[in-house]
Protein backbone atom coordinates (compact mmCIF):
# COMPACT_ATOMS: atom_id res chain seq x y z
CA UNK A 1 0.00 0.00 0.00
CA UNK A 2 3.16 2.86 0.92
CA UNK A 3 4.57 1.77 -2.31
CA UNK A 4 0.97 2.60 -4.14
CA UNK A 5 0.84 5.63 -2.82
CA UNK A 6 4.30 7.21 -3.52
CA UNK A 7 3.74 5.70 -6.98
CA UNK A 8 0.96 8.07 -6.96
CA UNK A 9 3.26 10.92 -6.32
CA UNK A 10 5.60 9.92 -9.18
CA UNK A 11 2.61 9.91 -11.78
CA UNK A 12 1.29 13.75 -10.40
CA UNK A 13 4.17 14.98 -10.69
CA UNK A 14 5.24 13.16 -13.98
CA UNK A 15 1.68 14.65 -15.06
CA UNK A 16 2.98 18.19 -13.58
CA UNK A 17 6.72 18.27 -15.27
CA UNK A 18 4.87 17.41 -18.64
CA UNK A 19 2.85 20.45 -18.57
CA UNK A 20 5.34 22.78 -18.28
CA UNK A 21 7.28 21.36 -22.01
CA UNK A 22 7.78 25.07 -22.67
CA UNK A 23 10.06 25.41 -19.98
CA UNK A 24 11.59 22.49 -20.80
CA UNK A 25 12.11 23.16 -24.11
CA UNK A 26 13.86 26.64 -22.87
CA UNK A 27 15.75 24.93 -20.69
CA UNK A 28 17.48 22.33 -23.18
CA UNK A 29 18.16 25.66 -25.44
CA UNK A 30 19.96 27.37 -21.96
CA UNK A 31 21.97 24.05 -21.78
CA UNK A 32 23.30 24.32 -25.26
CA UNK A 33 24.38 27.88 -25.03
CA UNK A 34 25.98 27.07 -21.92
CA UNK A 35 28.04 23.53 -23.03
CA UNK A 36 29.37 26.63 -26.34
CA UNK A 37 30.75 28.41 -23.79
CA UNK A 38 32.69 25.40 -21.78
CA UNK A 39 33.68 23.99 -25.10
CA UNK A 40 35.39 27.43 -26.27
CA UNK A 41 36.46 27.84 -22.84
CA UNK A 42 38.08 24.51 -22.07
CA UNK A 43 39.67 24.84 -26.06
CA UNK A 44 41.50 27.94 -24.88
CA UNK A 45 42.96 26.19 -21.71
CA UNK A 46 44.14 23.41 -23.69
CA UNK A 47 45.39 25.86 -26.43
CA UNK A 48 47.25 27.80 -23.70
CA UNK A 49 48.65 24.61 -22.07
CA UNK A 50 50.47 23.70 -25.44
CA UNK A 51 49.79 19.78 -24.43
CA UNK A 52 47.07 17.44 -25.55
CA UNK A 53 46.50 16.04 -22.20
CA UNK A 54 46.30 18.04 -18.58
CA UNK A 55 46.31 16.13 -15.23
CA UNK A 56 45.93 13.17 -17.18
CA UNK A 57 42.86 14.39 -18.78
CA UNK A 58 42.89 15.00 -23.45
CA UNK A 59 40.21 17.86 -24.34
CA UNK A 60 37.69 15.10 -25.59
CA UNK A 61 38.03 13.24 -22.03
CA UNK A 62 37.41 16.59 -20.29
CA UNK A 63 34.66 17.86 -22.71
CA UNK A 64 32.36 14.60 -22.03
CA UNK A 65 33.13 14.46 -18.88
CA UNK A 66 31.14 18.00 -18.60
CA UNK A 67 28.66 17.52 -21.03
CA UNK A 68 27.59 14.38 -18.92
CA UNK A 69 27.52 16.19 -15.54
CA UNK A 70 25.87 18.72 -17.11
CA UNK A 71 23.08 16.26 -18.06
CA UNK A 72 23.22 14.50 -15.17
CA UNK A 73 22.57 17.73 -13.04
CA UNK A 74 19.57 18.55 -15.51
CA UNK A 75 18.35 15.11 -14.27
CA UNK A 76 18.89 15.51 -10.42
CA UNK A 77 18.01 19.04 -9.97
CA UNK A 78 15.08 18.77 -7.37
CA UNK A 79 14.35 22.41 -6.76
CA UNK A 80 13.44 21.21 -3.18
CA UNK A 81 14.91 24.31 -1.72
CA UNK A 82 12.74 26.65 -3.25
CA UNK A 83 9.57 24.49 -2.60
CA UNK A 84 10.66 24.28 1.30
CA UNK A 85 11.21 28.19 1.06
CA UNK A 86 7.70 28.81 -0.45
CA UNK A 87 5.71 26.69 1.78
CA UNK A 88 7.09 28.21 4.93
CA UNK A 89 6.69 31.64 3.77
CA UNK A 90 3.27 31.33 2.54
CA UNK A 91 2.27 28.87 5.71
CA UNK A 92 1.33 26.15 3.49
CA UNK A 93 3.81 24.22 5.05
CA UNK A 94 1.24 23.54 8.32
CA UNK A 95 -1.03 21.85 5.96
CA UNK A 96 2.13 19.39 4.20
CA UNK A 97 2.53 18.36 7.84
CA UNK A 98 -0.87 17.28 8.20
CA UNK A 99 -0.59 14.93 5.41
CA UNK A 100 -0.51 11.27 6.44
CA UNK A 101 3.08 10.75 4.95
CA UNK A 102 6.29 12.16 6.20
CA UNK A 103 6.80 15.58 4.83
CA UNK A 104 10.42 14.78 3.53
CA UNK A 105 8.94 11.34 1.66
CA UNK A 106 6.09 13.58 0.64
CA UNK A 107 8.64 16.25 -1.15
CA UNK A 108 11.05 13.48 -2.56
CA UNK A 109 8.17 11.69 -3.58
CA UNK A 110 6.34 14.77 -5.11
CA UNK A 111 9.59 15.04 -7.32
CA UNK A 112 10.23 11.52 -8.22
CA UNK A 113 8.13 12.19 -11.26
CA UNK A 114 10.24 15.24 -12.49
CA UNK A 115 13.26 12.60 -12.29
CA UNK A 116 11.78 10.32 -15.48
CA UNK A 117 11.06 13.27 -17.38
CA UNK A 118 14.02 15.00 -16.92
CA UNK A 119 15.92 11.50 -17.23
CA UNK A 120 14.53 10.52 -20.75
CA UNK A 121 14.35 14.80 -21.76
CA UNK A 122 17.97 15.63 -21.05
CA UNK A 123 19.93 13.27 -19.51
CA UNK A 124 19.10 9.64 -21.83
CA UNK A 125 19.64 12.21 -25.11
CA UNK A 126 22.38 13.94 -24.59
CA UNK A 127 24.06 10.49 -23.40
CA UNK A 128 23.22 8.64 -26.29
CA UNK A 129 24.41 11.47 -28.49
CA UNK A 130 27.81 11.45 -26.81
CA UNK A 131 28.18 8.01 -27.30
CA UNK A 132 27.45 8.29 -30.58
CA UNK A 133 29.31 11.40 -31.63
CA UNK A 134 32.72 9.74 -29.64
CA UNK A 135 33.08 6.78 -31.54
CA UNK A 136 32.63 4.61 -28.65
CA UNK A 137 34.33 6.61 -25.96
CA UNK A 138 31.64 6.33 -23.48
CA UNK A 139 31.96 2.13 -22.76
CA UNK A 140 28.55 0.43 -22.75
CA UNK A 141 28.84 -2.59 -20.41
CA UNK A 142 28.62 -3.54 -16.29
CA UNK A 143 29.67 0.38 -15.80
CA UNK A 144 26.43 1.19 -16.69
CA UNK A 145 24.67 -1.16 -14.03
CA UNK A 146 27.26 0.54 -11.57
CA UNK A 147 26.27 3.79 -12.70
CA UNK A 148 22.87 3.38 -11.99
CA UNK A 149 23.13 1.92 -8.90
CA UNK A 150 25.82 4.94 -7.92
CA UNK A 151 23.21 7.74 -9.96
CA UNK A 152 20.49 6.79 -7.31
CA UNK A 153 22.75 7.23 -4.17
CA UNK A 154 23.58 10.03 -6.22
CA UNK A 155 20.25 11.99 -6.28
CA UNK A 156 19.68 10.50 -2.15
CA UNK A 157 22.54 12.56 -1.02
CA UNK A 158 21.63 15.67 -3.33
CA UNK A 159 18.39 15.52 -1.91
CA UNK A 160 19.59 15.17 1.96
CA UNK A 161 21.58 18.51 1.36
CA UNK A 162 18.94 20.07 -0.36
CA UNK A 163 16.24 19.01 2.62
CA UNK A 164 18.76 20.19 5.10
CA UNK A 165 19.44 23.81 3.42
CA UNK A 166 15.57 24.30 3.03
CA UNK A 167 15.45 23.62 6.34
CA UNK A 168 17.28 26.25 7.12
CA UNK A 169 14.59 28.59 5.95
CA UNK A 170 12.62 27.67 9.39
CA UNK A 171 14.99 29.92 10.80
CA UNK A 172 15.88 32.40 8.38
CA UNK A 173 12.65 32.80 6.54
CA UNK A 174 14.46 33.59 3.54
CA UNK A 175 16.41 31.21 1.35
CA UNK A 176 17.13 32.96 -1.77
CA UNK A 177 20.87 33.88 -0.64
CA UNK A 178 21.16 30.55 1.26
CA UNK A 179 20.50 28.29 -1.70
CA UNK A 180 22.96 30.21 -4.54
CA UNK A 181 25.78 29.95 -2.17
CA UNK A 182 24.66 26.14 -1.88
CA UNK A 183 24.27 25.62 -5.93
CA UNK A 184 28.06 27.52 -6.00
CA UNK A 185 29.82 25.03 -3.52
CA UNK A 186 27.91 21.76 -4.25
CA UNK A 187 28.44 22.71 -8.68
CA UNK A 188 32.32 23.54 -7.98
CA UNK A 189 33.44 20.62 -5.34
CA UNK A 190 31.46 18.33 -6.86
CA UNK A 191 33.48 18.33 -10.04
CA UNK A 192 29.58 19.67 -12.14
CA UNK A 193 31.90 22.42 -13.46
CA UNK A 194 35.79 21.70 -13.03
CA UNK A 195 36.75 18.27 -13.42
CA UNK A 196 38.61 17.04 -9.92
CA UNK A 197 41.46 15.96 -11.68
CA UNK A 198 41.82 20.06 -11.96
CA UNK A 199 41.89 20.57 -8.79
CA UNK A 200 45.42 20.97 -6.94
CA UNK A 201 46.29 18.19 -4.80
CA UNK A 202 46.05 19.64 -1.40
CA UNK A 203 42.20 20.67 -2.22
CA UNK A 204 41.61 17.40 -3.96
CA UNK A 205 42.12 15.42 -0.53
CA UNK A 206 39.67 17.83 1.29
CA UNK A 207 37.07 17.79 -1.46
CA UNK A 208 37.74 13.66 -1.42
CA UNK A 209 36.72 13.29 2.00
CA UNK A 210 33.29 15.53 1.89
CA UNK A 211 29.80 14.67 0.32
CA UNK A 212 29.67 16.94 -2.26
CA UNK A 213 32.28 15.03 -4.63
CA UNK A 214 29.86 11.36 -4.36
CA UNK A 215 27.23 13.37 -6.25
CA UNK A 216 28.56 14.02 -9.67
CA UNK A 217 32.14 12.89 -9.53
CA UNK A 218 31.43 9.22 -8.30
CA UNK A 219 28.85 8.26 -10.63
CA UNK A 220 31.03 9.52 -13.77
CA UNK A 221 33.95 8.22 -13.13
CA UNK A 222 31.85 4.74 -12.61
CA UNK A 223 29.97 5.57 -15.95
CA UNK A 224 33.48 6.34 -17.96
CA UNK A 225 35.55 3.73 -16.71
CA UNK A 226 35.72 0.64 -19.27
CA UNK A 227 34.84 -2.79 -17.40
CA UNK A 228 35.18 -1.46 -13.35
CA UNK A 229 36.09 -4.71 -11.22
CA UNK A 230 34.88 -4.90 -7.82
CA UNK A 231 37.69 -3.66 -6.77
CA UNK A 232 37.32 -0.15 -9.03
CA UNK A 233 33.63 0.18 -8.11
CA UNK A 234 32.95 -1.25 -4.08
CA UNK A 235 35.14 1.89 -2.79
CA UNK A 236 33.38 4.22 -4.70
CA UNK A 237 29.54 2.59 -3.69
CA UNK A 238 30.79 2.28 -0.21
CA UNK A 239 31.93 6.10 0.24
CA UNK A 240 27.90 7.10 -1.60
CA UNK A 241 26.30 4.89 0.79
CA UNK A 242 28.07 6.38 4.18
CA UNK A 243 27.64 9.38 2.66
CA UNK A 244 23.63 8.43 1.75
CA UNK A 245 22.73 7.21 5.02
CA UNK A 246 24.91 10.25 7.26
CA UNK A 247 23.30 12.87 5.07
CA UNK A 248 19.78 11.58 5.49
CA UNK A 249 19.69 11.15 9.19
CA UNK A 250 21.39 14.82 9.98
CA UNK A 251 18.41 15.94 7.69
CA UNK A 252 15.92 14.05 9.53
CA UNK A 253 17.24 15.22 12.98
CA UNK A 254 17.28 18.75 12.11
CA UNK A 255 14.33 18.65 10.44
CA UNK A 256 12.69 17.06 14.17
CA UNK A 257 14.73 19.79 15.85
CA UNK A 258 13.55 22.76 13.47
CA UNK A 259 9.92 22.20 13.85
CA UNK A 260 9.50 24.06 17.00
CA UNK A 261 10.98 26.95 15.15
CA UNK A 262 7.92 27.23 13.10
CA UNK A 263 6.19 30.33 12.61
CA UNK A 264 2.95 30.60 9.61
CA UNK A 265 3.42 34.47 7.97
CA UNK A 266 0.95 33.44 5.85
CA UNK A 267 -2.22 31.41 5.17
Amino acid sequence: MKLKKYLALTRAGLIESLQYRLAMFVMVIGNLLYLTLVYFLWKSVYASAGTDTVNGMTFSDTLIYLVLATALFNFMEMYTVWEMGRNIQSGKIVLDLLRPMSYRRYLFWSYSGTFVTQFFATFLPTFVIVTALTHDAVPLGINLFWFVVSAALSVTINFSIDFIVGTVCLYTESIWGINIMKQVIVLLLSGAVIPLAFFPDTLRKVVDILPFQAIYNAPLTILLKDSPSLSDVLPVIGVQLAWALTMTAAGCLFWKRSLRQITVNGG
